[in-house]
This record gives C-alpha cells, structure tokens and sequence, in this order.
C-alpha cells in the first residue's frame, strides 16, 4: 500500500507530498493543473521511462519519492529480497531522480539499484490503469497471467511447471547426444580411465588425513615411547617397572584422600577427600590410555606401505583435487555424465522411450491447466460483461477465447486472448485495440473488480495492491457516474485505490480527496499546488467539480450528494 508520495521539481510541481487513504483516493482538479504530473511521478518510482524534459523549469532534477508498506505483501518482500534488499518495519522506499540533462537514477530503501529492479519491486506493489499502461493488457502473456489468477489453481499450474520442466531436460539431454557425438566420445573416453585409475586407487573419505597422522606418528615413534614412559612412572611407575617401592602420583593423592578421611571432625575435610578421590579418578582414566600407547608401535615396513599409499593419493589430488573429497566428489559425477556420454543407439532409444514418457504427462498436466483455464474464461468474461453495464458499457461484451494447440511450452498448450466488442455490431478486436482510454480503463476496472470479488467469496487473500485509475470516467456522466464511484469504492473495500477524476460523482465517493491547482508564485511563475480538501473545504470542491461555481444551490447539493456517496 503506498503510504506517501513526495515529489520535487516535476514539471510544474515544485514540491507536493500526499498520503493517499487505504481505500479510495480521489485526485481533482481543473483541466491542465498537472493532475498527470502525478501519474509521472509514480511511473518513475515504478521503473518508468524518464525524461528530462520533465524537470521544473530552472532545476536541475527532478525527484520522487514512494513510500510502501509492505508487511502484507510477501511478494514484493521477496522481490526485494532478491535485489539484496530487508524492509525496514515492514516498508520499502522507492525513489527516482531524473537530472535536466543525463541519466536518472533509481533506488531502493537509500540505495542506488538498476531501473529493472526498481520495476520488479513495483509491479507487485502497483498497477496504473492509464491509457498507455493499460495497453500492456494486450499481450498474450499478460491477459494468460490475469486469467491464471482469477482461475487460482496454483496446484495444477506447479504441477505442469514441474513436468514440463523434466521434459526440457530430457530434450537437451537428447540433443547433447546427437549433436556432439565425436567430441563426446572422445569425452567419454576420458571420463571412462579417469574413473577406472580412480577406482583402481579406490580413496576413501578423510583417508589422506589418517594416513599422515599414523606417518607422524611412526616418525616420531622413539620420542612418543619416551615421553608416554616418562609420564606412567611419574602417574604410576608400576605400570612400567616392576617391584617399583618409590610412591607414584596416584598413591599420593590416595594417601592423602585417606588421611582427610581419618579426620573425625566436622568441615571441609570431606568435601576435599572427595574432589581428591575425583581425581585419583580421572588419573586413573589418564594412565589406562597412556598404557594403551606403550605397545602401539609401528614398524618401518609400515612407514614404507604408509608412504607409498599417500604418494598414490597424491596423484589423484594434483589431477582431481585439490583434496581427496574433491576426486570422490569428480569421480561420482563423472560416472552420471558418463551415461549421458554414451550415445549408443540402445542408450538413445531408451532416452527416446523416456521423453515419451514424459510428453504424455507433461500434455496430461497441460490438459488440466486447459481444463480451469476455459472454466475461469467463461466465468470471468460473463461477469465482466454484466459489470460493464454498471460501468455506462451496457451494449459492450468481453469474450475470452482459449484455444488449445498441439505444441507445449513453459506456459502449457493453449492460446489466450481477451476479445472486446465495443457495440453490438462491431467486429470483436483483441483488447487494447478496439476500446478508447476511457472504455479500456472502465473495462480493466470490471476485470480488477470481478477477480477481488472472486477471491473474497472463495475465501482467498486479496493481495493489498494499489490501483491507479487514469481517464476511467471519460464519456461518462449522471447517473452512470455515480455508478462509477460506487463501483471504484467497492474495489477500495479490498485494495487501495487512487483516481484521476474531474467528475463530482466519482469524487464523491473517496475516502480523501486532493486537489491539483495552477497559480502564480511569489517571483512570478505558474507552479502547481497539491492540497488536501476535508470538511467544509472538500464541500466547496465538489461544488465547483458540479457548477463550475460554489453558489448556495451547488453548494446544497454537494453536500447532498456526499452523504448519499457510501455504500449498502
């Protein structure tokens, strides 16, 4: 949801800051104000093209500022955090400077980003219904994305995503093997004696660092015996002299234990004798290991298999390594690419085989993706249809064609196209190329509204989009207005709506209302002035949006009309 937009140096807004309503947002004003200005400031934070022409005459750049909540939009945090970038409490702060002269300059949050990143933020977070936005609808792939929405069979789109998937994969495997046979074989070659002289080594996991433990260790064997000598006798010689009279350390600390016992008075003496006997304990524990190691000696005939087993290792490592997991890890893959190497014919039948396999499921999932996709069509274009005629379009129709082919690809197997038919009579055109700005922007908010409306019936989460309705009511007037606004606030009840209107009746019905006026400055130039109306104030813009003029009547009416502007 955007929380506040700022803007500096746009065309004629010198400096403007708005914080459109979670629900309905109306944007008025008189014709040529610079209500578009508004527009072109939340292009540019969404990855719009610039223009430097746009910079406020004597600036030197132009800069707008916008500020998201995001906390409800997981995907937009994870487009965010793809581009490397955390919500700090739950926002996000998309920005762009557009200098007179030069490149323009995107960020995120503080941070200078590439535009595309900027877009790919902001295409989960805004939708603009311009006339110029509104024509990216015509794409094939765009009307088959809103369609998959609406039908919401997320399970059954996975699924064929995932069989589709395992049948590119084969594809290229496939024609890994007819189309390199020579250099594969000559690669197969290879790979077949470097696992077989692997092999014939046979490493094993951690091996190379047993073997130079046991070489140090019989390297050194002489000065280990020593020393583990030397610490039995001084712990307890009896352990290597026989018939030893000369007290050892463990008799020590037992002859102490026992004379604390022997005190028969109240105190420490206790408590010491028993951390003493801990550690005659623990001593204990010490000596019997330190035995264990008086007759583990190797013999230099060990050394010399040692040696030789290591050098062996090592001449895997220089080829493969650098370390011995790394030849394990070499010889295990190369042993898979092996199989794909070996373009026998009875090895490319049976790959042939298996893509069969795989064509059949991947054309059974495409099927049922088909299947909802012709389902949610006629439910969609139905309901659109009957909300067109609300909308002031009651002779116009939407059709959805879904026309199934024979070939697959990553989106499945059918065609997609959004039919309009303007008046009875008139050849049905792919949208965007029969209806005018005004018909295009009613139509796309029949569509937006019909999908939030499907998805809060079906118990669904409606994702907090913020739409922006451009040119939405030209052509349309009375009482076909008032249906207008009706329409727009209802979708305002699960998403946030701003609208570009000059019409009393749609204003109405917003929950706040700014108003975009032209005049002249203190040194003398035109600059445009963004306020915001409430109250008696906001009374006085409907009256002028209805007449022209704030008379007693046209102010009556406006009030009238105010009260009467909330819906059932």
């Amino acid at each position: 949801m955007l929380e506040e937009l700022e803007i500096h140096n746009l065309g004629p807004i010198r400096s403007a800051l708005i914080a459109p309503a979670g629900g309905m947002t109306a944007i008025t004003g008189e014709t040529g104000a610079g209500k578009s200005m508004l527009l072109s400031a939340i292009r540019l934070i969404s990855g719009g093209p610039s223009d430097g022409g746009r910079v406020s005459v004597g600036a030197q750049e132009a800069w707008a500022q916008g500020v998201f909540e995001v906390a409800s939009s997981p995907a937009a945090v994870a487009a965010a955090r793809e581009a490397g970038f955390e919500p700090e409490d739950g926002e996000l702060f998309l920005s762009r400077k557009v200098p007179a002269s030069g490149r323009s300059r995107s960020m995120l949050s503080g941070r200078s980003v590439p535009r595309s990143v900027l877009a790919s933020v902001a295409a989960e977070l805004v939708t603009i219904h311009g006339q110029a936005d509104q024509l990216r609808i015509a794409t094939t792939s765009r009307q088959r994305e809103f369609l998959d929405r609406y039908a919401g069979d997320e399970v059954a789109l996975a699924a064929y995503g995932k069989s589709w998937s395992a049948l590119r994969a084969m594809d290229e495997r496939l024609e890994r093997l007819n189309s390199q046979e020579s250099s594969m074989r000559q690669q197969a070659d290879y790979l077949r004696e470097s696992i077989e002289r692997i092999n014939r080594v046979d490493p094993q996991p951690g091996e190379m660092d047993e073997l130079r433990a046991r070489r140090d260790r019989i390297e050194n064997a002489a000065e280990i015996a020593e020393g583990v000598t030397r610490a039995l006798g001084a712990l307890d010689a009896s352990q290597v002299v026989d018939d030893v009279e000369s007290s050892s350390a463990a008799d020590l600390i037992d002859h102490a234990s026992q004379a604390l016992r022997a005190i028969h008075v109240e105190g420490v003496f206790s408590e010491l004798a028993d951390r003493l006997d801990s550690i005659s304990t623990d001593l204990s524990d010490v000596v019997f290991s330190l035995s264990g190691e008086v007759d583990n000696e190797a013999s230099m005939e060990d050394l010399d298999a040692i040696n030789g087993r290591i050098h062996e290792l090592d001449e895997l490592t220089r080829r493969w390594g650098p370390e011995l997991s790394d030849v394990i890890a070499w010889r295990d893959k190369a042993v898979y690419d092996l199989e794909d190497l070996d373009a026998s014919p009875e090895k490319v039948e049976q790959l042939e085989a298996k893509r069969a396999q795989l064509l059949n499921a991947a054309k059974k999932a495409a099927q049922a993706v088909s299947k909802r996709r012709r389902t949610a069509a006629k439910e969609l274009a139905s309901k659109v249809t009957a909300e067109l005629d609300s909308l002031a379009m009651g002779t116009s129709k939407l059709e959805i064609r879904v026309a199934e082919r024979e070939q697959l690809d990553a989106t499945g197997a059918d065609d997609i196209e959004f039919l309009f038919t303007p008046f009875p009579g008139s050849p049905q055109l792919p949208m965007g190329k029969s209806a005018s700005g005004g018909e295009l922007s009613r139509l796309m908010l029949a569509l937006e509204l019909v999908a939030a409306e499907k998805h809060v019936v079906a118990g669904g989460t409606v994702l907090p989009m913020t739409f922006i309705f451009d040119e939405v009511d030209a052509g349309v007037g009375g009482k076909a207005a008032v249906e207008l606004g009706a329409r727009l606030a209802k979708l305002a009840q699960s998403a946030q709506v701003l609208v570009v209107t000059h019409l009393p009746q749609v204003a109405s019905w917003a929950d706040e209302q700014y108003v975009v006026a032209k005049g002249e400055t203190k040194d003398g130039s035109i600059a445009t002035t963004i306020s915001q109306v409430r109250g008696d104030e906001r009374v006085h813009e409907i009256a002028r949006m209805l007449s022209g003029s704030e008379s007693e009547t046209s102010l009556e009416h406006a009030e009238e009309l105010l009260k009467s502007s909330v819906l059932d």
